[in-house]
């Protein structure tokens, strides 16, 4: 026999009554409405109400849309599988209204947010929607249960998870709008909102048709990430003695690298497996190429959370050992400095498999920012890096040793040539590599332990861009082809904090460095730019011997000058 759907259309007071017992169920993402979305509901509903004093049953309906539940029709126990987000704005709605009528009105009001206990019967308030188990107590705290938002107004600048932070927000920013309003309109609102909004409820009995449900409704578009309908297919087939535990710690995971972050994982995790660049849906490959509904806990067991760990390590560079783990971190960091993420996969990969081998991390995050380093300055597009990190992630998995010259860890002499091409030109019209191979210069020049909390660095010319007439540039750079070879080269750069006066970019050497090259204190904060403050002139055979001096010191931090290899070849998966 077919499992029936049914749908029908409810105003709001017969869907916050005794006849719905609405819960968030395991797989639901949190609430995650912004105070721009729920300041729209309430625009829109105030517009559509308008300035008239038509009687409310003499108004046309407002459509709030369509929510889906399961539920049986001999129960009142219903899972919201669509519409979480329009239940708990609506709910805060009300609870913000409470505040902004008179008590009789308010008084029936708390009737739509929770069914009072009975003292005699020893019965407990039963609540209209339950958050999930991380926000329910809190939402019943601080939205539904009377002076509620009284208790909200003293956690105004708390530090909340983000879906508690919302529910902060979104009330007081509701309630800031409301108290500008006259009782009388707010009365009419709230006549409105719960006798003239409507929404079509569609709810079904079982769980396997709420996933067909919640797979098409994730295929029109509406607002389910691809982590909550994984999570939906994975913590579903989970033993039924066993989901809550497993639910906990995916929800730790998530809390733990943020929302957005939790989904840039699953894309890594995707291209782990796969080995290529992206062709379909994140959802799509992840099914097909990991397969994570096939064995759950095996996947959150033995991939989810090492890889979501050793992407909190990469992220935050707070790997723990006890060695080299402050050699690993600084690795990290400069990784982390890369202009794209497609290092990130091996860098989880071998984290993820040889954590507890920290000699052995500590030389493959010292190749793998030499390799990183070397294709962002190559310029590498995304399919060479695609192809290059993808044979990388075989050799991570085949247990091969990366370690070999042909490994594609490794720099091929080709490539170590190209490097210091890009290094020996005209560096800093390349605007997405100058800063980084500055800082990492100057970093290697203080030994490796410079470190910056400046809110502005740029990369400024010594020799100016364009000298004025009658000043000593154009005596030591007479020939304006000359000055065009020497101007943009890294010999002539430096490093700067913060904004500089642009008319002293001009001034002549001396007082250059005085007024332009100098800190705050009179001490340049670079090691790169302290070296110019020590030198007398600028001249070409200074620039030339510094631009020597420069590379050669890149030279050896990216180890360019090793013996040449052949490419290394592609493995087959």
């Amino acid at each position: 026999m077919p499992t029936k759907i049914h749908g029908a259309e409810y105003p709001i007071e017969k869907i916050f009554c005794d006849d719905f017992v609405f819960s968030i169920p395991l797989y639901q993402r949190p609430y995650a409405w912004e105070t721009e979305q729920a300041e729209a509901l309430l625009d829109d509903l105030l517009d559509f109400l308008g300035d008239s004093n038509v009687p409310i049953d003499q108004l046309s309906p407002y459509f709030l849309g369509s929510i889906v539940l399961i539920k049986s029709n001999d129960s009142t126990k219903a899972e919201v599988v669509d519409g979480q987000q329009r239940l708990t704005t609506l709910t805060i709605l009300l609870s913000v209204l409470r505040e902004t009528v008179p008590e009789e009105v308010a008084k029936a009001l708390t009737a739509y947010l929770y069914e009072k206990g009975n003292v005699i019967k020893a019965t407990p308030n039963r609540y209209r929607l339950t958050l999930r188990d991380r926000d329910a107590q809190f939402f019943r705290e601080h939205i539904q249960d009377e002076e509620g938002l009284n208790k909200l107004a003293k956690l105004k600048d708390a530090i909340l998870p983000d879906s508690q932070a919302r529910i902060r927000d979104n009330a007081l920013h509701l309630l800031k709008r409301l108290q500008k309003l006259p009782e009388h309109q707010c009365i009419r609102l709230t006549q409105f909102v719960i006798t003239g909004c409507l929404l079509v409820v569609v709810s079904t009995p079982d769980m396997d048709s709420s996933y067909r449900i919640f797979s098409v409704l994730n295929d029109r578009g509406l607002d389910l990430s691809v982590t909550d309908i994984l999570k939906s297919e994975i913590i579903g087939k989970i033993p039924l003695d066993q989901q809550e535990q497993y639910n906990r710690l995916w929800e730790d995971i998530e809390v733990k690298l943020g929302r957005n972050t939790f989904q840039d994982l699953f894309s890594h995790i995707r291209m782990i497996y796969r080995k290529a660049k992206q062709k379909d849906s994140v959802l799509k490959e992840v099914r097909e190429q990991v397969k994570p509904s096939e064995t759950p806990i095996n996947f959150i067991d033995e991939v989810l959370c090492p890889a979501a760990q050793a992407y909190a390590d990469i992220q935050d560079c707070c790997y723990e050992s006890h060695q080299h783990a402050e050699a690993i971190n600084t690795y990290f960091k400069y990784l982390n400095r890369i202009d794209n993420a497609d290092w990130l996969p091996p860098a989880i990969a071998y984290l993820s498999k040889y954590r507890h081998q920290p000699a052995q991390l500590l030389t493959f995050f010292k190749d793998l920012d030499r390799l990183a380093a070397g294709l962002m300055i190559q310029r590498a597009d995304i399919n060479e890096r695609m192809k290059r990190y993808s044979n990388l992630l075989t050799w991570i998995e085949k247990d091969l040793d990366i370690t070999q010259p042909n490994s594609p860890l490794n720099l091929t002499a080709e490539e170590c040539t190209a490097i210091v091409q890009r290094l020996n030109g005209p560096l800093y019209l390349d605007t997405k590599i100058r800063l980084y191979v500055l800082l990492r210069l100057d970093t290697y020049l203080s030994g490796g332990e410079a470190v910056y909390a400046l809110p502005r660095i740029t990369v400024e010319h010594i020799l100016p861009q364009n000298p004025p007439s009658g000043s000593q540039w154009l005596e030591w750079f007479p020939d304006a082809n000359d000055r065009q070879h020497y101007v943009h080269r890294l010999g002539n750069l430096a490093l700067l904090s913060g904004y500089k006066n642009s008319s002293a970019k001009n001034f002549d050497f001396a007082t250059k460095k005085r007024k332009y090259f100098t800190g705050r204190h009179g001490v340049a904060p670079f090691a790169i730019t302290t070296q110019v403050l020590n030198t007398t002139d600028w001249t070409p055979a200074v620039i030339e011997q510094r631009q020597t001096e420069l590379v050669g010191r890149l030279k050896q931090l990216w180890r360019l000058d090793e013996p040449a290899f052949a490419p290394p070849p592609a493995i087959v998966a």
